[in-house]
């Protein structure tokens, strides 16, 4: 499996399917820089988001898409769906992945929905079984005004299995995926998101490393430097890796960074 981390949560995992190439594009947020809300109001954080560029190759990399994989989108969420997003989307009539929960509101915007079952392990349209993840974005009072969703594993026939977090601290749900069922590779986020107010609303560096402890498997890291929210640095991660000695088995990406992951050892 080729994955590629285009900016913040939005990668793009390519493998294939009945002999068939898959782009999987997952929470595609494709606004050009500084045209989206900013989302702290006060102190010298405040930026317009993103606070970065798609990279260059992003065009060569969407065309490859054919599917599309979401995991939250309402409730304001941009950073996960917007406008440029749903606009892809719809001009081209990518297939849209999705909870329940989310099927209705996508459709009313022109997407080509294919909605999952629900929870549980179930079978998936792009081969193998799929298993949605309860996602917890954020604890306290904050957490009344956010849009949880849901990280998902994908078990697929001769690939590794993938387990996307999505925008979740760290839950005894995303601690039992971890421990029990051992993903050979962990896509977490760990932007340690939070508003002017409350707590945090996504893990950071901290809660990554705890996390990365409880798996074997590689740990890939995003949801960085790309909104004015997510203070969290990717030199912080990868020197927490380093000091906790599970650098070996973190990859980082930069934006527009891909990397091949097999059955077995990783391959940079």
């Amino acid at each position: 499996m080729l994955i590629t981390q285009l900016r913040n949560a939005t990668i793009l995992l390519e493998f294939k399917h009945a002999g068939r190439p898959v782009g999987l594009l997952v929470d595609p947020m494709l606004a050009a820089r500084g045209t989206l809300p900013a989302l702290r109001y006060l102190g010298v954080q405040r930026q317009r988001n993103p606070v970065v560029e798609l990279p260059e190759a992003s065009g060569d990399l969407l065309g490859r898409v054919t599917h599309a994989l979401i995991t939250h989108c309402q409730k304001g969420h941009f950073d996960h769906l917007d406008r440029a997003g749903k606009q892809f989307l719809r001009e081209r009539q990518i297939p849209v992945i999705c909870m329940p929960h989310d099927a209705a509101y996508l459709a009313q915007r022109g997407l080509a929905v294919q909605p999952l079952a629900g929870d549980g392990r179930q079978a998936f349209c792009l081969g193998g079984h799929i298993t949605p993840m309860a996602c917890r974005h954020g604890l306290g009072w904050v957490a009344r005004f956010m849009e949880h969703g849901h990280g998902y594993l994908l078990e697929l026939p001769g690939e590794p299995s993938v387990y996307l977090a999505g925008d979740t601290v760290l839950t005894p749900t995303v601690r039992g995926c971890l421990e029990r069922l051992q993903p050979d590779v962990a896509v977490l986020p760990a932007g340690g998101a939070r508003f002017d107010l409350g707590g945090e609303i996504l893990m950071d560096a901290a809660e990554v490393a705890e996390a990365a402890l409880l798996m074997r498997g590689e740990v890939v890291v995003n949801h960085l430097e790309a909104l004015d929210h997510c203070p969290t640095t990717r030199a912080e991660v990868r020197a927490l890796a380093q000091r906790g000695r599970w650098a070996h088995r973190l990859w980082v990406p930069e934006d527009g960074e891909s990397r091949v992951y097999r059955v077995g050892p990783v391959t940079a």
